[in-house]
């Protein structure tokens, strides 16, 4: 371990697995790090005996549910888009051929007290019972400017800088009803709560097409894809492919204390009494709670509730079994009744575990202290946050921007 890296990485949650595969493919010295015996950190997946572990202690798992090894229960719920940039960072990096993918059968919005197929093309939209006839004129009119919306090309504006214009006046031009802005703005555009609406309506856009763009990709049912064996895969995909480009890993290292020089720059990790020296750091909060704030929590804000269902045909449970997560940011000191409106679509449930878990944001200045810390993983369904961070985290750490403009039918084979 005494030796001198470019970077040391610690943690192995998905961020920080796929900037050791970034920056080891550039060429830099890499050394990762993690205080578990497993991949994955708060991203990881658990078998059965790990759950029970994490969650009861020292109870078993009954023996009705079947063999601990049949499950992969992931402890950060989330899916892929399929026309999205975690896609378009596995392929730049070649590491879809660690993995294998399967379209997520359906998305589904809950809209006055029923669930509904979302609908995402102007096609769909005729077709749906969230709107009535004249509605649905009125949003195959507003889906098809989005569908041909192109940045680049001003005849597709209709007159409109959507850097200016907010979402609710691009919106309110084509007279849609509360009830259709709902689901426009978060089963489709996929936003938390409703701060988009007085936002610049371009972002706004940009979701929907990547909705539309990754539900055509394998023409299913929803726009989401789902790795085979749980989510715990992906990082493990990446830590390989920091490995075949010699990064070194080493897991099950106690403390990992991180060292400065005089000028308060990072110079190296302490673990076991031997300190491994670097120019640069990259890890999860938890390993420099010192340099993280807690964000303030929003109170008065509604935020989103998702609800995500996977089973055998993934590889994470045995056959009639299936594996449901019911996520959102807590608003109250009662997180656990919060998710009683989700849980109650569920219907008979074997095993319940709840989980809560604070989400920390970096405030140290990394140019001072060349100390790049990730984000806290967010409950949305999906990467695209996810990898926004470990692209501006790699743009920081490198001064390049990772160029992304990759054929993605060059993974349709790796992904069917």
């Amino acid at each position: 371990m005494d030796e001198e890296y470019d970077v040391i990485v610690l943690g192995t949650g998905l961020k920080e697995c796929i900037l050791s595969g970034l920056l080891s493919v550039d060429g830099l010295k890499v050394l990762h790090m993690d205080r578990n015996d497993y991949y994955g950190g708060e991203s990881t997946s658990l078998n059965l005996i790990q759950l029970w572990k994490k969650f009861r202690g020292n109870d078993k798992p009954p023996a009705h549910l079947g063999s601990s090894r049949d499950y992969n229960v992931d402890m950060v719920p989330k899916f892929m888009m399929a026309n999205g940039t975690l896609v378009r960072v596995l392929i730049h990096t070649d590491v879809t051929k660690y993995l294998y993918f399967k379209a997520v059968d359906g998305s589904y919005v809950f809209n006055k007290g029923k669930v509904h197929k979302v609908p995402a093309t102007d096609m769909e939209a005729l077709k749906s019972p969230l709107m009535g006839i004249f509605e649905k004129r009125r949003a195959r009119k507003f889906f098809i400017y989005v569908q041909d919306y192109d940045e680049k090309d001003p005849k597709t504006h209709e007159g409109m800088d959507l850097t200016r214009v907010s979402t609710r006046a691009l919106i309110a031009k084509y007279g849609l009803d509360d009830n259709t802005v709902d689901f426009i703005g978060h089963a489709l555009a996929l936003h938390r709560d409703d701060r988009y609406l007085d936002e610049p309506a371009l972002d706004t856009v940009k979701r929907m097409k990547l909705y539309a763009e990754s539900l055509a990709r394998f023409q299913g049912g929803s726009p989401y894809i789902y790795p085979l064996y749980g989510l715990g895969e992906l990082p493990q995909a990446f830590a390989r492919l920091s490995a075949v480009y010699g990064g070194t890993y080493m897991l099950n290292k106690p403390e990992c204390k991180v060292e400065y020089d005089d000028e308060g720059k990072v110079c190296g990790v302490t673990s076991e009494g031997e300190t491994a020296r670097c120019k640069k750091v990259v890890c999860d909060p938890s390993y420099l709670p010192n340099k993280i704030i807690l964000p303030q929590k929003q109170l008065g804000r509604k935020s989103d509730m998702y609800v995500f269902c996977c089973s055998y045909s993934h590889n994470v449970a045995p056959k009639g079994k299936f594996i449901a997560f019911v996520s959102t940011e807590a608003e109250t000191d009662h997180p656990e009744s919060e998710l009683k409106p989700g849980i109650d679509l569920l219907g008979p449930v074997d095993e319940i575990f709840f989980d809560i878990y604070d989400r920390y944001e970096p405030v140290n200045e990394p140019s001072l202290d060349n100390c790049f810390i990730s984000t806290s993983y967010d409950a949305t369904t999906h990467f695209e946050s996810t990898v926004s961070d470990v692209l501006n985290m790699y743009t920081m750490i490198t001064g390049k921007v990772l160029d992304l403009s990759v054929d993605l039918s060059a993974a349709s084979a790796a992904e069917e």
